[in-house]
């Protein structure tokens, strides 16, 4: 089972690029609490937590793949148990004045509710990432949308 995303965004390639495989760049847009090595082989770890300080959780990303300007790719090794052991992709192509990032979040062992829900915030993280891009300004967690009693 795999959530999959199209975004398009008014951005250059590489400016997107920028923004899914670097330390900085994803701190714009997922999580203000992002550290770790975004090369291959690096492991990145995301942190969440409420406006107020109340932790969330996280998880902790390796880095299989960072193809300049086409794809960033990693697997969860750490995290909520129906997390590990998936994959997430960031695929990037340039349509006209879009770049369009082709998300994943692939081989979900099972469909549940936290599925549906990791569904939901991860639309509402590409939105991020797209309003970071075009405007300069993210919704990075903890100042992300909250969709329904889990945030």
């Amino acid at each position: 089972m795999d959530i999959v995303h199209k975004v398009g965004i008014k951005a250059p390639v590489p400016a997107v690029y920028q923004a899914l495989s670097t330390i900085p760049g994803l701190a714009q847009w997922w999580t203000t609490d992002t550290t770790g090595e975004s090369t291959v082989g690096g492991r990145i770890r995301f942190w969440f937590a409420n406006p107020n300080g109340g932790e969330r959780g996280g998880f902790v990303m390796e880095v299989l793949e960072a193809a300049h300007d086409r794809l960033v790719r990693w697997r969860v090794v750490d995290g909520p148990a129906e997390w590990v052991g998936t994959e997430i992709d960031f695929a990037i192509t340039q349509s006209g004045e879009y770049a369009i990032v082709l998300f994943g979040h692939r081989n979900w062992r099972e469909w549940g509710e936290f599925m549906s829900h990791c569904s939901t915030k991860w639309a509402s993280f590409l939105f991020s990432l797209r309003e970071m891009l075009e405007t300069g300004k993210g919704r990075p967690a903890p100042y992300d949308m909250r969709v329904d009693d889990w945030d």
